[in-house]
C-alpha cells in the first residue's frame, strides 16, 4: 500500500516533503465527512436528539466528538502517538458528566462505524472497535496548545456547527503547523454545491428544489474536499466519495485557482452568516466604500475561503467585535489553501497571519482579510484605515 501510494504521488508531482502527512490527512478528512454527512442527515430527519449546547450556548454535536475522535486516532494509527500533536476545539469534560452516558454511547457508535470504511480509504482500521475508553482517550489527546516551535496538527472537527445543525454549509478542516507555520491545509466541504450559483441559497431549500429534478443532476453535485501544500503554488479539489466507491488517489482530482476579477463592482464578497463575532455594518460601510456592488456571501464556516480558492467569490472580510479573539483552527486550513491558488491572506494592517501564538491568533491588527488578487486587496486595507476612526468596534 505504502510503495503504491509513493507512486501515486510522484504521478501527480506533488514533492516529497509532507507527503504523507498530506495523504493521510485527505484520507483522514473524506472519512470525516462521510461522517458528519451520516449525523447532518439524521438531525435533520429527526431520528435523532445530537445537539448539545456549550457553556458559552454555542452548539455541539455528536458530529463534533466523533469527528475528533477519528481523525486524532487515523493520525496516530499513522505516524505514532508519540509523534502526533493535535491543537483541536473539542474536551471530554461533557462526556464525562453521569447525564451523558447516552451521549457517549452514540459517539462510540458513530465512531466505530466511520472506522470500520478505513480500508475503503486507504487506511487502516482497528482490529476490533474501539471502546469507550479508546474514543475518549482519542479525544482528550488533542491537548495541544500549539506554539511557536515543533510540528502540531490543527484541527476544527465541524467548523460551523450552527449551520451543520440547520442543514446548512459546514466544514471539516485539518491543517499541519510546522515552528509556527502553516504547511499544510485540507477542508471538507460536504454540502458546497459545484453549481456555484446555489451556494446564495439557504441549503433547505437547496434540498427541496433539489428533488424536483432528477437526482443524478450535475446540478446538484455538491461536497469536495479542498487541499494545498505550502510552497507548491497549487491548490487541488477532490470529490467526495460516494457509498460504492473506494479511494484512488488522486481521485479525480481538479486544481484549482482564485478568479481573476479585480473590479470592485463585479466581485463577489463573503462574511459570517451571525452577527455575534463579526460586524456586517462596519463591513457593509466598507463595501460600499470601496465599489463592491454584488450581495453579501453570507455563509456558515471555512466555506468562505473554499469559494475564494476555488474562484466563485472574491473577498471574505471579517471584523470580530471587541473582546473576541480569533482561534487558529477556524482559519489555518483555508488560509494556506487560498495562497497556494494565488489569493492573499493578512490582517487588516497587511500582515501574515501568525499561527505560533498558541491557539489564537495573537496581535491581529483589527480583522482578517482575504482577496482573490493584490489589488483588491490593497483597496480594501486603504478603505479600512480610513474608515476604522469613525466605527465602534
Amino acid at each position: 500500500m505504502e510503495d503504491q501510494r509513493d507512486m501515486d504521488f510522484q504521478s501527480c508531482e506533488i514533492p516529497d516533503k509532507y507527503s504523507k502527512e498530506l495523504d493521510v490527512a485527505v484520507r483522514a478528512v473524506q472519512m470525516a465527512c462521510s461522517l458528519c454527512q451520516r449525523v447532518q442527515e439524521s438531525i435533520i430527519s429527526k431520528t435523532s436528539d445530537v445537539v448539545q449546547s456549550k457553556e458559552d450556548n454555542s452548539p455541539v454535536t455528536v458530529a463534533d466528538w466523533s469527528v475528533q475522535a477519528t481523525v486524532s486516532w487515523l493520525l496516530s494509527e499513522s505516524f505514532g502517538s508519540e509523534n502526533v500533536s493535535i491543537v483541536a476545539e473539542e474536551d471530554v469534560q461533557t462526556l464525562t458528566k453521569a447525564d451523558s452516558a447516552g451521549l457517549l454511547e452514540a459517539i462510540v457508535r458513530t465512531v466505530n462505524r466511520c472506522l470500520v470504511e478505513a480500508p475503503r480509504f486507504g487506511l487502516k482500521g482497528p482490529e476490533t472497535g474501539l471502546r469507550t475508553l479508546d474514543v475518549l482517550k482519542s479525544i482528550s489527546r488533542c491537548n495541544s496548545i500549539g506554539g511557536p516551535s515543533g510540528r502540531f496538527w490543527v484541527l476544527d472537527p465541524v467548523d460551523g456547527t450552527l449551520g451543520f445543525v440547520r442543514g446548512d454549509q459546514y466544514a471539516v478542516a485539518l491543517a499541519l503547523i510546522e515552528d509556527g507555520e502553516v504547511v499544510l491545509g485540507v477542508l471538507g466541504c460536504p454540502n458546497y454545491p459545484l453549481k456555484k450559483e446555489w451556494l446564495s441559497y439557504q441549503h433547505r431549500y437547496y434540498r427541496i428544489v433539489s428533488k424536483l429534478t432528477s437526482p443524478t443532476s450535475e446540478s446538484w453535485d455538491k461536497g469536495f474536499v479542498a487541499y494545498a501544500r505550502k510552497g507548491s503554488g497549487e491548490a487541488w479539489t477532490q470529490p467526495l466519495l460516494k457509498d460504492d466507491q473506494v479511494f484512488v488517489w488522486p481521485n479525480s482530482a481538479m486544481p484549482i485557482k482564485v478568479s481573476s476579477i479585480d473590479n470592485p463592482a463585479l466581485a463577489t464578497f463573503c462574511e459570517p452568516v451571525e452577527k455575534a463575532n463579526s460586524s456586517h455594518s462596519f463591513t457593509a460601510g466598507l463595501v460600499h466604500g470601496i465599489g463592491l456592488r454584488n450581495q453579501p456571501l453570507r455563509v456558515y464556516s471555512m466555506v468562505k475561503y473554499a469559494a475564494i480558492a476555488r474562484g466563485d467569490a472574491e473577498v471574505f472580510m471579517k471584523f470580530a467585535r471587541a473582546g473576541y479573539k480569533e482561534k487558529i483552527w477556524d482559519h489555518a486550513a483555508g488560509v494556506v489553501i487560498i495562497q497556494e491558488a494565488g489569493g492573499v491572506v493578512t490582517d487588516a494592517g497587511g500582515c501574515l497571519l501568525d499561527f505560533s501564538k498558541g491557539i489564537y491568533l495573537e496581535g491581529l491588527d483589527r480583522g482578517i482579510i482575504a482577496c482573490s488578487g493584490a489589488d483588491l486587496h490593497d483597496k480594501i486595507i486603504k478603505a479600512v484605515d480610513a474608515s476604522w476612526n469613525s466605527s465602534s468596534l
